[in-house]
């Protein structure tokens, strides 16, 4: 586990007496005086120490760190002149604003009489390495915790140190000084049960000046080595130091300044009317994550802030919110007036909200201001389309006005690919991983897959289809499904042959639609599309789709559309095959049969061709002889050729009618089924007797 290098902080505070003397920064404290009588001489304005300046800008530090981060950012003090001072320690309990004052009231302010030559700020940077080498209640417990955690710990922390110094080889030597003390200390810390090596140091130094004192310094930061980086810095003492650490808290702690602008107050002096303030407030910099500033360089920049404006209360709190993250705030200015006043709304229960502000356009609630458990909280919000709403229209996606998308169907194959955890094995081959499995039955079912409803004529008519879509689908057929799907494609055969028309609904077109020819004709087309995409699969796949091909009616435009590619098959098979182009005969046949009158069709099944409108008007009879013989589909071929579709039919009616009277008993028992009629009078002209079944 890694600590970053915000979770210890040690300060190294200069306390020679060269931090004794004025900062040069006068405040006039008699400014409030609001009548002088004539005679009173006003009084001198004050000046602060560089001592008393920095405690202050260190403090405000402290007090950002603590209200934005409760737990978890330790900070110590160390003051150095003769020797060094520690004044608090890594203890939870010493890790307060209140135990730092007193700390540093006990120390008390530099004394200008001691010799400045013994004073070193030395003292306390070795310090500063030796505190940061000790453990903090966190890294112990992790340390101690005999896990895999406990031997990949990793310790990290920052010194700011605010000194004056002489020159930049002065600051030189100081980084020497600094990463010689981490080498000796860390290998104490190596064969030490209670101390921890450092495996990264941040050194910041401030070089801090009265006003009117040009700094000698040059501003830089540079790696020094693998476990130490060095950040120089320069600033004026007064406000300025103050406005330094306030910047350099929100680099280290990675926080952002949102301003909120528009507050509406009433004025002190005239309580009915009221004046806009702004407030700015600091938070953590992932409340700007999805309203981010970016400067020239195209990089994000968070010391620009964000201005909010404030929108009116609501008085229902009870509303909830869709919020993305909480982040705590607290003031830049924690005494101002306005400030104050904003934090006083806001712990009575109260929030508020806080909208980007736009010239044009409607407004955009971003973010939101509000109390919890005494801490304030800023809220983002979301600003996109909400998940806990409803599912938005399907026309404002990308599909654009496409409102017709398999919704429904969508979410049943979301529910059947669903996988779940399972326990990993050694053993298990990469190829036969269940994760494998999944990707391969995915592959699979995705093959043909529409995703708009007027897309698709199979996938909308399933109760006649199924179980062919979910069957061809499966890796491997066995018998049985092969018979179910052959069942399936058996039974479209019959809707189309008794003319029923296709249960699919019309979506997107006014009229009629397409005709019932043209529907048969698109739902083979995609039947062939469906199988054809799996027959790859298997031989039994291969068999679903030859039971497709021959049972599709071919289209007139392309009539080699259904064919397949030619394969060399036995030759005992052949007879037991149905050419694609008898096929297309006995579809034509059919034709035929569907186009005759119903006396066309009485005579037909009774096989009655002495008929003329049978000889030569029946769609199945041949032209006329003047014209060129067609070959009658109706009657067999050569013997050893296949039958047609047709004379299959005839065969199946023939043998149904068949049943349905008694047969003849002479034409049962006479060989060849032919009776002579008469026999008795060729046997008495031949003398012959005859046969008592054939007597009249």
């Amino acid at each position: 586990m890694t600590f970053p290098a915000s979770h210890k902080t040690v300060f190294v505070l200069d306390h020679s007496p060269e931090f004794a003397e004025s900062c040069r920064q006068n405040v006039d404290f008699d400014i409030f005086t609001k009548s002088r009588g004539t005679g009173v001489i006003p009084l001198a304005p004050i000046s602060k120490s560089l001592w008393t300046c920095a405690i202050e800008a260190v403090l405000e530090y402290c007090r950002i760190v603590f209200d934005l981060f409760p737990t978890g950012k330790l900070i110590r003090f160390v003051a150095s002149d003769t020797e060094s001072h520690l004044l608090n320690s890594w203890d939870a309990d010493e890790q307060n604003l209140p135990h730092m004052a007193q700390s540093l009231a006990r120390l008390g302010p530099p004394n200008e009489n001691e010799d400045s030559s013994e004073c070193s700020i030395m003292h306390g940077l070795a310090s500063a390495v030796e505190v940061l080498c000790e453990c903090s209640e966190k890294q112990h417990e992790v340390r101690t915790s005999l896990t895999e955690e406990s031997s990949l710990i990793k310790n990290r922390g920052r010194i700011v140190c605010i000194t004056s110094v002489k020159s930049d080889s002065h600051v030189k030597m100081l980084e020497e000084w600094v990463q010689d003390a981490i080498t000796q200390h860390n290998k104490l810390a190596a064969g030490s049960d209670s101390l921890m090596p450092i495996n990264l140091c941040e050194l910041y130094l401030i070089h801090t000046m009265p006003l009117g004192v040009d700094s000698t310094i040059t501003e830089d930061k540079h790696v020094v080595s693998s476990v130490l980086s060095s950040f120089i810095g320069a600033s004026r003492s007064g406000r300025y130091l103050a406005h330094k650490l306030a910047q350099v808290v929100q680099v280290h702690f990675d926080l952002a300044i949102t301003t909120i602008t528009g507050i509406p107050m009433k004025e002190e002096q005239n309580a009915s009317s009221s004046a806009n303030y702004d407030v700015e407030l600091l938070h953590h910099k992932l409340a700007h994550s999805d309203l981010v500033t970016f400067d020239s360089s195209g990089e994000m920049n968070t010391a620009m802030g964000l201005t909010l404006k404030w929108c009116t209360p609501r008085s229902n709190t009870i509303e909830l919110q869709h919020c993305t993250g909480a982040f705590r705030v607290t003031p830049v200015d924690v005494i101002s007036r306005p400030s104050s006043c904003l934090t006083n709304f806001l712990l009575n229960g109260r929030q508020v909200m806080l909208e980007q502000p736009r010239k044009i356009g409607a407004k955009i609630v971003s973010h939101m201001l509000t109390s919890h458990g005494g801490e304030i909280f800023i809220h983002c919000l979301m600003i996109t389309r909400s998940t806990l709403e409803d599912p938005p229209s399907i026309s404002e996606g990308c599909g654009g006005r496409v409102t017709d998308y398999r919704i429904t169907d969508f979410g049943e194959f979301m529910k059947d690919n669903r996988i779940a955890p399972k326990e990993s094995t050694v053993d298990v081959d990469i190829e036969d991983s269940p994760i494998m499995n999944v990707k391969s039955q995915l592959e699979r079912q995705t093959r043909h897959w529409p995703m708009v409803i007027s897309n698709t004529i199979v996938f909308n008519m399933l109760s006649h289809v199924d179980p062919l879509p979910s069957l061809i689908t499966k890796e491997h057929l066995d018998e049985d499904d092969v018979v179910e799907c052959k069942k399936s494609i058996y039974h479209l055969v019959g809707m189309e042959t008794k003319g029923d028309a296709l249960p699919v609904p019309v979506m997107g077109s006014r009229g009629k639609g397409p005709k019932r020819e043209e529907q048969y004709r698109q739902m083979w087309s995609e039947l062939e599309t469906l199988v054809r995409s799996c027959s790859d699969l298997s031989p039994a796949h291969e068999q679903v789709l030859d039971c497709v091909l021959d049972c599709r009616k071919p289209s007139e435009d392309n009539p080699k559309s259904s064919k397949r590619k030619q394969v060399v098959e036995p030759k005992e098979d052949v007879a037991e095959k149905i050419s694609p182009s008898e096929t297309e005969q006995a579809w034509q046949s059919l034709d035929k049969y569907k186009g005759m009158t119903e006396r066309e069709k009485r005579d037909f099944n009774l096989g009655d061709s002495n008929n003329d409108h049978m000889k030569y008007d029946s769609p199945l009879s041949p032209d006329p002889p003047a014209k060129k013989q067609k070959t009658l589909t109706g009657e067999k071929k050569k013997d050893g050729g296949p039958k047609s579709f047709l004379a299959l039919w005839n065969n199946k009616l023939n043998s149904i009618y068949s049943q349905k009277h008694i047969e003849f008993a002479g034409r049962n028992t006479t060989p060849g089924g032919v009776d002579e009629l008469y026999p008795h009078m060729k046997s008495e002209e031949d003398g012959s007797p005859v046969n008592g079944n054939n007597q009249s």
